[in-house]
């Protein structure tokens, strides 16, 4: 039995059986409460919406930078898709279309002979020490150069 209030009488009391026969869920908690509170005003939803629009495009551009070196470039893109899903539904679109890809030329390389799979794998790292040695070259460092000398 829930405590009355002496200001609102047994208001409380009828609220709280209500509240407990009703079919509708709870408010949610953590993360996902405080971005519905957010949410629940004008302001609040157009301003998330933009602070998620800025976060997400720059980790997206920020990844597409990065696509072309050695390292974390698509999944930085993909993680920025994925900010940006939580208020746009074109890049929810996009991201479970990117996920599709990439499911289905994962399970195209898994089903390749161990051949094609090793000349990938050759293909891949030639190119990644071709941009990095291109990187270097243009930050004016000639690994070549200084290789030659410890040879």
């Amino acid at each position: 039995m829930q405590v009355q209030n002496s200001d609102t009488g047994d208001a409380d009391v009828i609220k709280g059986g209500a509240a407990a026969r009703s079919d509708m869920p709870g408010r949610r908690t953590g993360i996902q409460g405080w971005l519905d509170g957010v949410r629940s005003t004008r302001a609040g939803a157009l301003t998330l919406k933009i602070v998620i629009g800025v976060i997400g495009a720059v980790m997206v551009v920020g990844g597409l930078i990065m696509v072309p070196f050695p390292g974390p470039g698509w999944l930085v893109v993909f993680a920025g898709l994925a900010v940006l899903a939580t208020e746009f539904h074109w890049a929810h679109k996009l991201l479970e279309f990117g996920k599709g890809v990439l499911h289905a030329w994962t399970q195209w390389y898994k089903r390749q002979g161990w051949i094609l799979r090793i000349l990938v794998l050759i293909v891949t790292a030639i190119v990644a020490a071709v941009i990095v040695y291109v990187g270097l070259r243009t930050l004016g460092i000639d690994v070549i150069g200084i290789a030659q000398r410890f040879i």
